[in-house]
């Protein structure tokens, strides 16, 4: 039975803390907040205990943690569970500052520990899926790729403040889906982003709509778009253009009923919130690290995966300013490695 230590217990904690106590082989020790009324609360309803972060990690009992803190603190706590010898899976970002979370991979590196970072929406089941058409050749080789990921509305401007930009909090998702369906990193980024949603996410020097082209190095394209408000609900397609066909994974709706009459043809709308639409893909993402720590499974998302979501990120956000596209150096060790 792995032990697991969980580190925050706001939203996604929580999401979390359901998962590691539902999963049969393992199960939540302990749990750590800034806030200790609500470690408390979370540790309590799943029998577990509330504890500082610094008690979690210095229990040699406890096998794992899951990060699930502010982004500032990802890398210091993967340094420091790493070097207590804990196997860890993170929240993405690995950091807000691309330099940061290299010097993490470094030292965690140094530790022999695993480390996986957690971009749940691999294990979509219809992200999944698409990606298990494509290494059966099915369309033949990937050539344009088109993700749209809009939000339903904008978070408050007080985490805008803190989130590090639309790119690296939001697109960073769609940055790793594009490095998963394609196969690699691609070798430039172009983005474009606007403040039309809410003037103060502009004012508080971020953009709310945004669009980003991905060129590979033997011409391939990726298209990324992202919003912060699209008032139907939470909009999550991929499309996928091959040589011998094309592939589509389309948006989870509320119900599967299709009324069709002389006035029309009408559904149901995507589902609301991300917690709902992602739910399983957090279990299977979970279950996904038990089985790498308990069976020796690889880890089917890593610390380099990460680091090169967040590069494209940063590309992104200069480019974003500049208007000029920013190039990836692919030759490096580091990307060599990821995706």
């Amino acid at each position: 039975m792995l032990k697991v230590g969980l580190l925050g217990a706001g939203r996604i904690g929580q999401v979390h803390a359901v998962n590691i106590a539902g999963n049969p082989r393992s199960t939540l020790v302990a749990v750590s907040d800034v806030y200790r009324p609500g470690a408390e609360a979370l540790a309590e309803k799943f029998g577990a205990e509330a504890r500082t972060t610094e008690e979690i990690l210095a229990d040699p009992a406890i096998d794992a943690v899951l990060v699930a803190t502010s982004t500032d603190t990802h890398s210091d706590l993967i340094e420091q569970a790493t070097a207590a010898g804990k196997a860890v899976l993170c929240e993405k970002p690995v950091d807000l500052s691309l330099s940061r979370a290299k010097a993490c991979l470094a030292q965690a590196s140094m530790t022999g520990r695993p480390v996986m970072m957690g971009f749940n929406r691999r294990f979509d089941p219809n992200f999944a899926t698409l990606k298990a058409s494509v290494q059966r050749g099915e369309i033949g080789k990937p050539e344009l790729l088109s993700i749209t990921s809009f939000d339903p509305a904008p978070p408050p401007v007080s985490y805008i403040k803190v989130s590090g930009g639309l790119f690296r909090d939001m697109m960073i998702h769609d940055f790793d889906m594009a490095n998963f369906l394609m196969g690699e990193a691609p070798v430039t980024v172009r983005a474009v982003g606007s403040s039309i949603v809410d003037p103060e996410i502009g004012a508080a020097g971020d953009v709310d709509t945004a669009v980003v082209t991905l060129t590979y190095a033997d011409g391939r394209i990726a298209v990324i778009k992202n919003s912060r408000r699209a008032v139907y609900g939470y909009d999550q397609r991929v499309e996928l253009l091959g040589s011998e066909g094309l592939l589509q994974a389309q948006n989870m709706l509320e119900n599967t009923v299709v009324r069709s009459t002389t006035q029309g043809v009408m559904s149901a709308k995507p589902t609301y919130f991300f917690l709902e639409r992602y739910m399983p893909a957090y279990a299977a993402e979970w279950e996904a690290f038990v089985a790498a720590l308990v069976d020796g499974a690889a880890l089917p998302t890593s610390l380099e995966d990460g680091i090169a979501a967040l590069a494209m990120a940063e590309a992104a956000t200069e480019s974003a300013k500049t208007g000029q596209a920013v190039s990836l150096d692919l030759h490096e060790e580091l990307y060599q490695r990821a995706v």
